[in-house]
């Protein structure tokens, strides 16, 4: 009982209550050995009929067969259901093999009835909600295309005389696993059917096609996968012709429907979670390029993508924290994973760096560092192994400057505050794009709480708006573009990170910060300040569209290079952009120069 009553204390919503309350709380709770795999709550089943607090293990919240979040030890779960006596908004299952504390529904009631309780009822809500959110527009369903999306190619034809033997050959050639055949109407032989009526069947090769042939499915272009999916069973066929009237764009098989299964971002994001092992991981991090090519073909925005890349990214980092964790064994105080730079403001790319750090209640033994170390360094090992390096100037969990306690992460950042010196500025900069990931600690509300304390540090905010100033777009005499070869990029091209999306990411951030704004995505920075009316509508929407302009030209030079069997880097030829493109990427370049002069107010020589 002490152990239990010791484990509640250090969490939200028991932290308050007096040794008398927690222990009736205590004396109530049943404690639940849930395998892996276990569901507790069914999303829109019965309602649930008490608290849940996870001990051990972690718990996996499931919405229409996405997992939304993983919730650690210490976190709650089934008290909106509890509360409304209505069904649960998402599935409960144990991620791993785990352990709760069943809080009976007259001590949970009690419990979240006061104001802490409250609280705790209405924080868990929102993150919830917004988790949900995150991971509905990070993985958009890739079985929604039109059908005409898949078509591999134009269309094989014979005549309906020649022998199916050559028709075959033909296929064989081709590499088509159908043929069509014009005899009155449109017609089809596959590779099914020789196989079952020639190979398998009575009928000689030495047959005309057309004796084989039956009459084929034709679906429009505009339908949607899905779709061709049900015309398929409906028919009992394994081909569909996709014809635009009398045009016959090609053919799409069973086979290229399933293959959407295989590049859909929730089928990645399950295989990355369910992943036996560290090798299986690295295995399956090899398809972030074909999803990434993928949503690209499909026209999916550059945020959108940089969402879908960044859920892939916590995944693979969530799972290799249960690596670490099953290796060095279960982690010895409440902890929190914190997301940093471009992955924090779900702005990944496939070149980005990992950037992150941890956070871990005070307990005030040394060995607790030690432990989280161990485990920061692991997870840092098996991001690299998946294709994601070390940020050059660690930062990382790994690393003691990026690795610390609750109450010395709240200290550090105040410390950037009030002593806003070059070393304090690097770190908040880095420290106020931040974004838990995963662990039960409650780190979001007290760092969001020092973060909003920024905007009364008048010199912090001038030192601040100095580094949106650094990074200059690659602009010369007439607004020429600057390009300079270096010892990473070749001559004749300019750096459209450093250039171009770094300058608009740190205008952003000054924004927000001065304006109260504790988002950390840049274009959703830019909506919040100028609906507050702290940045002009017209200098707001320029560098919005000045940010998407530049990440679209970045992410389709990566995709060049990736399918050209080459690696991603962010330097670009504008001289081998197209007319139009080129002058849009000027048009961006010009606007960021013209936000960055109107920052002058706020940096007066010699800072």
């Amino acid at each position: 009982m002490d152990e239990i009553a010791s484990f509640l204390r250090r969490h939200s919503p028991f932290s308050s209550l007096d040794d008398a309350e927690l222990a009736r709380v205590v004396a109530a709770v049943e404690v639940r050995s849930l395998p892996a795999g276990t569901v507790v709550l069914v999303e829109d089943g019965p309602p649930s009929t008490a608290f849940w607090v996870t001990r051990s293990g972690s718990m996996e919240l499931v919405h229409e067969d996405a997992v939304i979040d993983v919730l650690g030890p210490g976190e709650g779960f089934g008290h909106p259901s509890l509360l409304s006596g209505l069904a649960p908004s998402f599935t409960v299952r144990a991620h791993e093999d785990s352990t709760c504390f069943l809080i009976p529904r007259d001590e949970a009631l009690r419990v979240l009835g006061r104001l802490e309780g409250a609280g705790f009822v209405a924080r868990s809500l929102r993150e919830r909600l917004v988790r949900a959110g995150h991971t509905a527009h990070g993985l958009p369903e890739l079985a929604t295309v039109h059908i005409s999306e898949l078509v591999p190619g134009p269309p094989v034809y014979c005549e309906p005389g020649i022998a199916i033997s050559r028709a075959a050959e033909i296929m064989t050639r081709s590499g088509s696993s159908a043929i069509l055949i014009r005899s009155g109407v449109l017609q089809i032989v596959t590779d099914a059917d020789i196989r079952a009526k020639v190979v398998g069947g009575p009928i000689s090769p030495r047959n005309p096609v057309l004796r084989i042939a039956e009459p084929a499915v034709v679906v429009e272009p505009r339908r949607l996968a899905v779709d061709a999916i049900v015309e398929m069973l409906d028919h009992g066929v394994d081909h569909v012709v996709v014809a635009d009237g009398r045009e016959v764009l090609g053919i799409v098989s069973a086979a290229d429907l399933m293959g959407l299964q295989a590049r859909s971002p929730f089928a990645l994001r399950h295989s990355i979670l369910h992943a036996a092992d560290e090798d299986e991981l690295v295995a399956v991090s090899r398809r972030l390029g074909g999803l990434f090519l993928a949503l690209l073909d499909a026209g999916v925005s550059p945020a959108d993508i940089g969402r879908v890349l960044t859920l892939q990214y916590d995944a693979l980092t969530t799972r290799l924290i249960d690596f670490a964790l099953a290796r060095h064994g279960a982690a010895p105080a409440p902890w929190a994973w914190l997301a940093l730079g471009s992955s924090a403001r779900r702005e990944l790319t496939l070149v980005s760096d990992q950037e992150h750090a941890l956070a871990y209640a005070e307990t005030g033994d040394r060995a607790v560092d030690t432990a989280f170390e161990r485990i920061a360094a692991d997870v840092s090992a098996g991001l690299a192994r998946s294709g994601f390096v070390a940020d050059a100037n660690g930062v990382l969990a790994s690393a003691k400057l990026w690795r610390m306690s609750l109450p010395a992460w709240e200290k550090t950042i105040e410390s950037c505050f009030t002593s806003p010196d070059r070393s304090h500025l690097i770190r908040a900069t880095v420290a106020l794009d931040f974004r838990q990931v995963a662990g039960g600690l409650e780190v979001v509300e007290p760092l969001v709480a020092v973060l909003r304390d920024g905007h009364r540090h008048p010199d912090f905010l001038r030192r601040l708006a100095r580094t949106a100033t650094d990074f200059k777009p690659p602009l010369g005499f007439r607004s020429a573009f600057a390009t300079a070869g270096s010892k990473d990029a070749a001559p004749g091209t300019i750096d459209v990170k450093r250039g171009g999306m770094l300058p608009i990411v740190n205008l952003a951030r000054f924004h927000a910060l001065a304006s109260e704004v504790t988002i950390s995505a840049t274009l959703d920075r830019l909506v919040a300040v100028e609906e507050l009316g702290k940045l002009p509508a017209d200098e707001a929407t320029a560098l919005r569209e000045a940010f998407v302009c530049v990440w679209r030209v970045r992410l389709e030079h990566h995709a060049a290079q990736i399918a050209s069997g080459g690696e991603a880097d962010n330097y670009v030829d504008p001289s081998a952009l197209p007319p139009l493109e080129r002058e849009e990427l000027r048009e961006a370049f010009r606007a960021i120069v013209r936000a960055q002069k109107r920052l002058d107010v706020y940096v007066p020589s010699g800072i």
